[in-house]
């Protein structure tokens, strides 16, 4: 009874992580692909290439790191109670992680964005930096 335990709670934590990483990563790299065009002065196949990377990256830290804390030890006699708050601790960190990631992926497009409008305030000539009604020859 206890394998059955186990093998119902990996199954439930599986799907569930695995469902969050699928559903963040949809949502902030669809809503990212703004922010990569915006990056690459609207630089359709670069942005969109950069912005795949990243949700596989995004994918890959996301899945190992659910994976990576899967491992579940029941001890005895295991009750539903158990294997409900056992699923609690596992998938709330992990949403807590999920989220920590979420956060972190928009510091960096924000981050690239503000680095590409200061590179186009850079290499924007300013005509009318000097100019005053002194300079007008009429």
């Amino acid at each position: 009874m206890e394998n059955y335990h186990i093998i119902t709670t990996y199954l439930v934590y599986l799907t569930v992580s695995i469902t969050l990483t699928l559903y963040v990563a949809h949502i902030l790299f669809k809503n990212g692909k703004v922010y990569m065009l915006d990056i690459f002065h609207g630089r359709e196949d670069i942005a969109l290439a950069t912005n795949r990377l990243f949700e596989v990256g995004f994918y890959l830290f996301n899945i190992g790191f659910a994976l990576s804390i899967l491992e579940v030890n029941f001890y005895g006699v295991v009750t539903y109670q158990e294997v409900i708050e056992v699923l609690s601790q596992k998938i709330g960190g992990f949403s807590i992680y999920l989220g920590a990631m979420l956060f972190f992926n928009l510091y960096l497009f924000f981050r690239g964005k503000k680095a590409a409008k200061k590179n186009r305030a850079q290499s924007t000539p300013n005509f009318g930096a000097n100019f005053n009604e002194e300079n007008i020859i009429i």
